[in-house]
């Protein structure tokens, strides 16, 4: 961990819970993370697979039931938490982070409606999936917010259409939805036909995704965060209770940027704790090589390098702890006065500035390993891949940047 002091204003607890998490990242997730990729994609999610152990584990330790719970610590408290339950995660290994994260969208969902039947029936545990991705609708998810957006677009490929007292899901979403082939419930971020005339809006259902007509794809093989399944699922004729539409039409251009918030603030804190594992690997390596007649960080070239990777974790770090402290007096999440909203800006610099961060803090650490960071027999290479990953992941650098760019 690196100079664990400076976190000078931390309370007991959350050192505790920063100490509790940092063990099971170390003794859980990295070691089961590394075996996981170099399996097939069908092998990460076979019954017999460790990836269910992480998750069980994970449930274990009693925090997926508090972050499921936005009400049960004070907002400022319950933010402080998170990025530091985020940064460990992510530490540990970036493609189970995003899987446990992901996993809660649900049940959180289900908290923020504050229905009873649904807390009830998408409890925490019951492994989730944030659907919103679609096959020709990538970045363009973003722009269903503005009025003119499915004459300039065109038709989603999921639409739930209002029939009587249900839903009826057609289409699909994307290979990239994050635990899709898995999941057993489902934030479906989808388009919504309320007259019959065709979708005029979007929305947020919560869909248990045992129902009949819901089919799961192949998880996909990728070049990085290989330990976090990702596939298709499809909607045939999906027939969902009205009550189980958590953000209507009129609420979703709010509910999306509290989504979208939630969501970079969540990836800005796994990819300091991503770029803080490599850094620390190339310090570790450093220390040992010895080229020259002396360890490598002896030499001025590496001792440069070392710096760059820790001032800019440094800077990353501290840019998202502040926004998670800034939006808790914002955000509905966290329980913050109606009528406010988050920095939604604020948490895309976050998440631009953490993977941006992670993927050249990787790059320099693999180059501080040398031939060795090309060999699957050192963990650094993986680092990278996963790091990688990240810059397009849950919306591309460039794309969230534009969005970004429009609430200055």
């Amino acid at each position: 961990m690196i100079h664990p002091d400076f976190d000078c204003e931390l309370s007991e607890e959350e050192r505790a819970v920063r100490d509790m998490v940092h063990r099971f990242a170390e003794e859980v997730m990295r070691p089961i993370g590394r075996r996981l990729d170099r399996l097939s994609a069908e092998e990460v999610i076979a019954p017999g697979s460790e990836l269910w152990d992480v998750h069980r584990k994970w449930d274990e330790l009693g925090i997926r039931s508090l972050a499921a719970d936005p009400s049960a610590i004070p907002p400022e408290q319950l933010a402080r938490m998170t990025c530091i339950i985020g940064e460990e995660l992510g530490w540990g290994d970036a493609g189970l982070a995003v899987s446990l994260g992901a996993g809660d969208f649900p049940s959180m969902m289900a908290q923020v409606s504050q229905k009873p039947e649904l807390i009830a029936a998408f409890p925490p545990g019951m492994l989730g999936c944030w659907a919103i991705t679609e096959p020709d609708h990538g970045g363009d998810i973003t722009e269903y917010v503005k009025p003119d957006a499915f004459t300039r677009l065109g038709k989603p490929n999921c639409v739930a259409k209002r029939e009587g007292d249900f839903y009826v899901i057609r289409g699909q979403k994307a290979a990239w939805v994050s635990n899709g082939p898995v999941a057993r419930a489902a934030a479906l971020y989808t388009s919504l036909d309320d007259g019959g005339n065709g979708p005029d809006g979007f929305g947020v259902l919560l869909v248990d995704l045992s129902l009949a007509g819901v089919t799961h794809g192949k998880p996909l093989e990728k070049l990085g965060q290989r330990s976090l399944p990702q596939g298709e699922v499809f909607f045939d004729e999906v027939r969902v209770p009205l009550s189980h539409l958590v953000i209507a039409a009129a609420d979703y251009p709010v509910g999306a940027d509290l989504t979208l918030c939630m969501a970079n603030s969540n990836m800005g804190a796994v990819f300091v704790g991503c770029a803080r594992a490599s850094y620390e690997m190339a310090l570790e390596y450093a220390r040992q090589r010895v080229q020259g007649g002396t360890p490598i960080i002896n030499h001025q070239a590496i001792k440069l390098k070392l710096f760059e990777m820790f001032r800019k974790i440094e800077a990353a770090r501290s840019l998202n702890r502040r926004v998670w402290l800034y939006n808790a007096k914002y955000n509905s999440f966290f329980g913050a006065q109606p009528g406010y909203l988050p920095g939604l800006h604020y948490a895309i610099a976050s998440k631009v500035t953490s993977t941006q961060t992670a993927y050249e803090v990787a790059t320099e650490a693999l180059q501080v390993f040398g031939g060795n960071g090309l060999s699957y027999e050192y963990p650094v290479e993986k680092q990278l891949r996963d790091a990688r990953a990240s810059l397009i992941e849950d919306g591309t650098t460039e794309v969230l940047s534009l969005f970004a760019a429009e609430r200055l």
